[in-house]
C-alpha cells in the first residue's frame, strides 16, 4: 500500500471522509473550528456541504486527503490559525505572535485504520503548511497516556502520534476532550 497525501480540492473525496450519510444531517463537516461559531450554527443540512464545496473550489483547500491509489482513505484539517476559531479560543493559548498554522482534525476511514494513515496525514499536513509558507504548525491533541480513546473523539489526534512526527509540547491548555486534556504541540518549519 502506497499512501499519497494531497490538498483536499476534490469535494466528493472530502464528502467521503467528513460528510454525513444523509445530506440533510447537521454534522460537523470539519467546520466547527474553521468558521465563526455564529456561522457554524446557522449552516444547516445541505448548506454545510455547500460551504465545504466552495472551499474546495475557491481555495485554499480545507485540508489534505490521504489516498490509497484513487481511493480517499484519510482526512486532516489544516489552515492558518488566523482563519480558524483557534485564533480566538480562550482555552488554547497563543505561544507567540508567529502566523502559525493549525492542524486540528485527523480522520481515517473504517477499514483503513491501523495502517499508518494518520502518520501519513500528519506528515502531509506539515508539508502542505510548509509549502504555503507557514513558519510553524500547531496541533491540539489529546494527552491520553496509555488510556483508550473513543474513536469518535480521537479526531484531535494523540500526543504520541505528533511526537513521532517531531512535534514538541509547547503549552498546556484548559481544553478537555473525551475526558482527556488537550495540549498544544508545535513543529517549527523554518
Amino acid at each position: 500500500m502506497t499512501i499519497e497525501v494531497r490538498p483536499a480540492t476534490v469535494f466528493e473525496d472530502v464528502r467521503t471522509l467528513v460528510g454525513p450519510k444523509s445530506p440533510g444531517a447537521n454534522v460537523c463537516w470539519c467546520l466547527s473550528y474553521r468558521i465563526p461559531s455564529k456561522l457554524n450554527n446557522e449552516l444547516r443540512g445541505p448548506a454545510r456541504g455547500e460551504y465545504v464545496a466552495e472551499l474546495c473550489r475557491t481555495g485554499p483547500p480545507p485540508g489534505v486527503l490521504a489516498y490509497d491509489g484513487d481511493e480517499p482513505v484519510g482526512w486532516a484539517a489544516v489552515a492558518p490559525r488566523a482563519d480558524t476559531s483557534f485564533a480566538r479560543n480562550r482555552k488554547i493559548p497563543h505561544v507567540d505572535d508567529l502566523p502559525v498554522w493549525s492542524l486540528w482534525c485527523i480522520r481515517v476511514r473504517p477499514g483503513h485504520r491501523k495502517q499508518g494513515i494518520s502518520h501519513a496525514l500528519i506528515a502531509g499536513a506539515v508539508e502542505y503548511a510548509r509549502a504555503q509558507g507557514a513558519p510553524v504548525i500547531e496541533a491540539y491533541p489529546l494527552d491520553n497516556g496509555d488510556a483508550k480513546v473513543d474513536m469518535t473523539m480521537a479526531y484531535a489526534g494523540l500526543r504520541k502520534n505528533f511526537e513521532r512526527a517531531g512535534f514538541t509540547h509547547a503549552a498546556d491548555t484548559t481544553s478537555v476532550l473525551a475526558g482527556h486534556p488537550r495540549i498544544l504541540m508545535r513543529l517549527d518549519l523554518r
